[in-house]
């Protein structure tokens, strides 16, 4: 699958090993993933039955704060926003909006917002967080992994950080010194540390 620099499927069914990597490569490319995730190993054995899916992400993107799209300009009693990238301009009027109340904040045009609110200084503006996409992307990834696991495994182990994840699933309960071992041993087919 292109965009991944590792990527296999494992299955002692041939058919079925075809038909993960057409599923697994769809639902990536779908949910705009190929450019997170940047190793992939699934293990597929509906004899057990059991799923698995262990990976490593690349370097995500950081926190978004004001300072990293607007020039922050404290003036008497306000604090004037001078918007660089609209990108993330709903996110920053609904969390001002939030912390100080609609009344404290106003937006003359597209590319202005002016806080009122007394006692805030433009530093603390400047280190709101707007938005941390690593939240949103890990949750998209094991969402992806839920639409391609087997239909019927509602039994699930999952874990997610430090640029890795690993996601078991199966019809029965596994004890977890086997989910440990089976991940464990997928890292290292991909050459990674568990």
């Amino acid at each position: 699958m292109s965009g991944l620099e590792y990527f296999v499927v494992e299955s002692p069914e041939p058919t079925g090993k075809a038909y993960y990597e057409r599923i697994a490569g769809d639902v990536l490319q779908d949910l705009n993933l190929l450019q997170v995730v940047e190793k992939l190993h699934i293990l597929v054995d509906p004899k057990v039955p059991i799923f698995v899916a262990v990976g490593v992400t690349r370097k995500l993107p950081s926190q978004v704060r004001v300072r990293d799209f607007a020039a922050v300009v404290p003036l008497e009693s306000r604090i004037t926003l001078s918007i660089g990238d609209e990108t993330y301009l709903a996110p920053l009027l609904t969390l001002l909006w939030d912390r100080y109340g609609k009344a404290q904040v106003d937006q003359p045009d597209r590319f202005t917002v002016v806080i009122t609110a007394p006692g805030v200084t433009a530093q603390e503006i400047e280190d709101l967080v707007v938005t941390d996409p690593t939240g949103s992307l890990y949750r998209d990834l094991m969402y992806a992994l839920i639409c391609i696991q087997p239909e019927g495994f509602k039994v699930r182990k999952q874990s997610y950080g430090d640029g890795r994840f690993f996601f078991v699933a199966s019809e029965d309960t596994l004890p977890e010194d086997v989910v440990q071992t089976l991940v464990a041993e997928k890292f290292r087919l991909m050459g990674v540390e568990p």
